[in-house]
């Protein structure tokens, strides 16, 4: 099934696995609320034991350098795209109030940027991650 959305997660290629992982699950969280309808129904197992729903579609995961992150940063806001952030600052913090601090304390294309998430029509999305390859 072709989707006219997609969801692009990048992170910067030298974090630690840890913290890759650690970014993506929050990049990941902040794009769950980029549209009423950006997840499926909850799933049911055979014991009827419920789960939480999942994103609808798939979602592309990439790295980056820093400069490759930025650009990617700069063409998301110039297009408008869902975009969720996370910078380094906030692998200092321990709340959500002190991640927000961190990040509203530096102007948007200062910020130290540890990965992005993005999620709008197709196109622009491509357009914005233009460049940069898949990882597994």
């Amino acid at each position: 099934m072709r989707f006219d959305t997609k969801i692009a997660v990048i992170v910067r290629r030298d974090l630690a696995d840890w913290q890759k992982l650690n970014v993506t699950a929050f990049l990941a969280s902040g794009i769950a609320h980029a549209t009423e309808d950006i997840t499926g129904e909850p799933y049911l197992d055979g014991s009827d034991n419920r789960y939480l729903p999942l994103f609808r579609e798939p979602v592309l995961c990439f790295t980056a350098d820093a400069d490759g992150l930025a650009t990617v940063h700069r063409r998301a806001l110039s297009r408008g795209l869902a975009t969720a952030v996370y910078t380094d600052e906030m692998f200092a913090t321990d709340n959500d109030a002190d991640n927000r601090a961190a990040v509203r304390a530096v102007e948007a294309d200062k910020l130290t940027l540890a990965g992005l998430a993005l999620h709008g029509p197709r196109n622009p999305v491509d357009r914005a991650v233009k460049g940069l390859k898949l990882r597994g």
